[in-house]
């Protein structure tokens, strides 16, 4: 195992993050691809579980947590420090991991805000009570999300796409694992 990497087991509620793409300066920091525009749980979260890349080279095996230091953002992009990596040698060797956060370590979001990776899978009713689906993905459009909805009930599977805005979404219910929407099946 590599200094700073210690073996672990990736927790149950673990979502990917982001990729280490190289090493940063001289002194053990790393560059990080957040697959978020917003990546506070990278900043927030002081362990991250780490896989080797699904293609290259592979400098450890299996999952280890990766103690972090210091997270930050630096020109558009994520700089962090790892314990135990105090070089530039250390932080190439983590080059391609990919990052997992437990989904527990999030920040805790405001009102009617949400984690995208807690949309995916909800059922989606309309106000007429009719399931238009499941949430199987998200996109961002620049100005707004949409939600991606497959709906396995038609032959062939109809896909859907609803803005995640207001004017269409009345309501997000975690609990009850469903979104209600002003939709038709039709649009």
């Amino acid at each position: 195992m590599l200094p700073g990497l210690d073996p672990a087991d990736l927790p149950a509620d673990a979502v990917e993050v982001g990729r280490i793409t190289e090493a940063w300066g001289i002194q053990g920091w790393f560059k990080v691809m957040a697959f978020n525009a917003d990546p506070q749980a990278l900043f927030s979260s002081k362990r991250w579980y780490v896989l080797p890349p699904e293609k290259g080279a592979k400098t450890f095996d299996g999952v280890a947590c990766l103690r972090i230091r210091q997270a930050k953002p630096h020109s558009g992009t994520v700089v962090a420090h790892a314990a135990d990596c105090a070089d530039r040698d250390c932080a190439e060797r983590l080059r391609g991991a990919r990052i997992f956060i437990a989904r527990s370590s999030f920040p805790s979001t405001l009102e009617d805000e949400y984690y995208w990776v807690d949309l995916i899978g909800l059922g989606v009713v309309n106000r007429e009570g009719r399931a238009l689906g499941v949430v199987r993905d998200l996109m961002s459009t620049g100005v707004q999300s949409v939600l991606v909805i497959t709906d396995d009930s038609s032959d062939p599977p109809a896909e859907r796409l609803i803005p995640f805005v207001a004017a269409y979404v009345d309501n997000v219910d975690l609990s009850a694992k469903q979104i209600l929407v002003d939709w038709q099946s039709d649009y």
